[in-house]
């Protein structure tokens, strides 16, 4: 099924229902391939399995406040020394 979705003021986009039913999540990763957008259902439960994490996360660290890069940059040096 292919559908046209045109994005609102703030960039947001709406995924029709009935492709968010066919999956147990309300989250999807957006991901940039060259010239396109792929966007994938993401398991948070699988995400959590893999070796990958998360080392930043607004509402969890910050309040729901993002961070400048120097302070990122400071928390990323801190975890590779």
């Amino acid at each position: 099924m292919i559908t046209i979705t045109k994005a609102t003021s703030k960039g947001q986009i709406t995924i029709p229902a009935s492709w968010r039913k066919r999956f147990s999540t309300d989250r999807f990763l957006v991901e940039q391939k060259d010239s396109h957008l792929e966007i994938r259902p993401l398991d948070l439960d699988k995400l959590e399995q893999s070796q990958e994490y998360t080392v930043f996360d607004a509402i969890r660290d910050n309040k729901g406040k993002g961070i400048k890069a120097k302070d990122l940059e400071k928390i990323l040096k801190k975890i590779v020394e």
